[in-house]
């Protein structure tokens, strides 16, 4: 068994271990139970050590609350991925690429999954079906980008993941590899020298990893971000806004500025999924555009990633922008800036037409457009195309 493995074992993955180590008055087991038997915990000691008192943004996002079991419009796939499942383990839904679900269990189980219903069950992610998932890829030459994820796939020993890659590798038209994983923030110690040295020989490996509060970065992440970028591996960061976590402009300026420190680009900042069991992580879409309008411009253009939702019922990703935009015409836009300032942009001017009894509508010749120009010079150009015009005629 290595180091990683067995400081798994020393996580807290029962509601007695969590009321012993934060308090019976703090963790009632028996209103808790119904919360715990639909969705398992699981929190590692890093993610353990985030937490600093009840309430505060690490312990929402791991510890179980009867508010789970309070569904409104919650939806148990709420992205219809099983819909797009052509094979066990595929969600096939964009042209070019494809999502292959490879491990079913993760370091730390959020609360605010959107995969819920199956994570956590090797029945529902089975490890014994990946022949038919390679066939399907194999078999779809338009797929040229992969997209490893579970669970969390880096709960794979470095045995298997290889197995993994050499498959991918085998099927020409796949180009990119990449892993979707949390694995730095609640088990840096995963990201070892020997995992390293091997994706050093499958690249382009990229990884999306996913933090959402400032504190989750902490030295042991940071070092384990570091292994990885030295190793070769392109970084981006998949955030998730969640109401009592990072729900505030100035936490996640400071999140995304953080990330970049730590070589890791931010990529997409979700809205929470509709998904049943988290509704009460979601937050309205305002405060998403809120938080954007916050950082673009206010922050360097690296650490703006696109504010998306993912559409329910499997409309894929869908990017928001606040509204920059006042007026379109012909001949002007109108638009105010990260300050709020109003600007104007001239649209290209159009070249003239002639029109002719019988003829067709066709461009002017470039030598038909008069330049603007300013004085002499420009009654100069003048004279001299009348000049012409007359000679030709």
């Amino acid at each position: 068994m290595s180091d990683w493995q067995r400081i798994v074992h020393e996580s807290v993955d029962t509601l007695e271990k969590l009321a012993d180590r934060f308090g019976h008055d703090q963790i009632d087991v028996e209103a808790l139970k119904p919360a715990f038997d639909n969705f398992q915990m699981r929190i590692t000691p890093a993610a353990l050590d985030q937490i600093h008192e009840p309430g505060d943004p690490m312990w929402n996002q791991y510890v179980p609350t009867v508010q789970e079991l309070d569904i409104v419009d919650g939806v148990i796939d709420s992205l219809d991925e099983d819909g797009d499942s052509p094979v066990p383990n595929i969600t096939h839904r964009y042209p070019d690429r494809a999502l292959f679900l490879v491990s079913p269990i993760c370091a730390t189980y959020c609360r605010f999954c959107t995969r819920r219903r199956k994570v956590g069950d090797p029945e529902k992610i089975p490890l014994n079906q990946y022949d038919s998932a390679f066939a399907y890829l194999a078999a779809h030459p338009e797929i040229r980008d992969v997209i490893m994820s579970g669970g969390d796939p880096m709960m794979l020993s470095d045995r298997r993941l290889e197995y993994l890659f050499q498959r991918l590798r085998a099927i020409p038209h796949v180009e990119i590899i990449r892993i979707g994983s949390r694995i730095t923030s609640h088990l840096p110690e995963r990201i070892t020298t020997e995992f390293c040295e091997m994706v050093k020989k499958y690249h382009p490996v990229y990884m999306n990893t996913h933090f959402n509060h400032p504190s989750e970065l902490t030295p042991a992440a940071v070092a384990a971000l570091g292994r990885l970028a030295d190793a070769g591996v392109p970084l981006g960061c998949q955030t998730v806004l969640l109401r009592g976590v990072n729900d505030d402009p100035a936490v996640m300026k400071e999140l995304m500025q953080r990330l970049l420190r730590a070589r890791v680009r931010p990529y997409y900042i979700y809205m929470a999924d509709q998904v049943a069991g988290g509704e009460h992580f979601r937050t309205t879409v305002e405060k998403g555009l809120e938080i954007v309008k916050a950082l673009r411009g206010w922050t360097s253009g690296l650490a703006v990633p696109h504010f998306v939702i993912d559409a329910p019922g499997g409309g894929g990703k869908v990017p928001l922008l606040p509204e920059y935009v006042e007026e379109i015409t012909e001949d002007e836009v109108i638009f105010r800036n990260y300050e709020g300032k109003r600007f104007v942009y001239k649209q290209p001017r159009q070249p003239a037409v002639a029109i002719g009894c019988g003829e067709s509508v066709r461009p002017a010749a470039e030598s038909d457009i008069v330049p603007i120009q300013i004085g002499k010079a420009a009654k100069k150009e003048k004279a001299a195309r009348t000049r012409r015009r007359k000679t030709a005629s």
